[in-house]
């Protein structure tokens, strides 16, 4: 069987992990970054890209924690996300610190709406909290609220996306209904 346990060995894993954890890094498009630094950063195109940038990255972690089929692969990849800030060409290497700092601000902020179920629609609030740390002003424009919000969104689904990509789809025998195996 040693091809099953290559598959399978924890060196194969972290790799998927880096290349999850590589994904998560392309940058963000450039009408995003225009649209977030109109609406929020004042015309800085380098705030706006950054906030997109950590955004990304904050959620991929989250979805790995959330979707993944292995416990471990929350804390894998969450492991090559933040290896990572030491080697981004984006990063002065004097601001890493700084960097790791503002990303784990974002992730907890982003964990916290991703969790709590009442109230707003989580893509407003997602919405919202981008406009927030981009600067920019949260609830007198709701169609800049949905906008952020859409954006967020749809990096939600193509982390959920590319993680199956990565690790694998979850399977279930046609006659199994999800709820079966919360028994």
């Amino acid at each position: 069987m040693p091809f099953f346990r290559s598959a399978h060995s924890p060196r194969s894993f972290e790799r998927k992990a880096d290349g999850f954890a590589a994904y998560l890094r392309i940058e963000p498009s450039p009408d995003d970054v225009a649209w977030l630094a109109g609406a929020a950063t004042k015309g800085d195109d380098d705030h706006a890209a950054w906030e997109l940038r950590y955004a990304r990255r904050a959620l991929g972690v989250l979805v790995a924690q959330r979707d993944a089929l292995d416990d471990r692969t929350g804390s894998a990849v969450a492991r090559a996300v933040s290896g990572g800030f030491a080697t981004d060409p984006a990063i002065d290497p004097k601001m890493i610190d700084v960097a790791v700092a503002q990303f784990n601000a974002r992730l907890s902020a982003y964990r916290d709406i991703l969790q709590t179920r009442a109230g707003v629609p989580m893509g407003m609030r997602l919405g919202q909290m981008l406009l927030a740390f981009a600067g920019g002003p949260i609830g007198k424009d709701p169609q800049s609220v949905q906008q952020a919000g859409e954006i967020l969104a749809g990096y939600l689904s193509e982390a959920s996306a590319a993680l199956q990509s990565a690790f694998g789809a979850p399977t279930l025998p046609d006659d199994v209904p999800p709820s079966a195996l919360t028994r």
